[in-house]
């Protein structure tokens, strides 16, 4: 597909180091990301699907990639797998565990909730597309 005919269905900065985490998509390193199902419910949105197509921004909200999505798995967060946590590219299991509890936590917070390792979260995998 031309990327001008795309169909771009978000616009977003990953996490809490946009920066960081934008380069390591431009590297091919990260093709996987994890979000709370519970904000999807809680803002009424629609979670990603396959095929969609988004527009990674810097922490200025400048577009630096265009990724499109391979797959989304509902699942409890003890349930994901270390190969998916690794797809994330910035660490390892345990890194990724502890680096989901601290950004979800304060988060859950402000919606009344609490952080659950059985909490629901969305599993996207995503390949870049552009720059090639």
């Amino acid at each position: 597909m031309d990327l001008k005919e795309a169909q771009y269905k978000d616009a977003f900065q990953f996490g809490v180091e946009p920066d960081y985490l934008a380069h390591l998509v431009l590297e091919g390193k990260k093709t996987a990301t994890t979000s709370g199902y519970v904000f999807y419910e809680l803002e009424n949105a629609p979670l990603p699907q396959r095929n969609d197509y988004s527009i990674i921004l810097n922490r200025l909200d400048e577009p630096v990639a265009v990724i499109q999505m391979e797959s989304v798995e509902v699942k409890p967060m003890n349930e994901v797998t270390e190969e998916f946590a690794l797809a994330e590219g910035e660490g390892d299991y345990h890194f990724w565990w502890e680096a989901h509890k601290k950004f979800f936590t304060p988060l859950l917070k402000d919606y009344g909730k609490e952080f659950s390792p059985d909490m629901l979260v969305v599993c996207e995998r995503f390949k870049k597309v552009y720059p090639k």
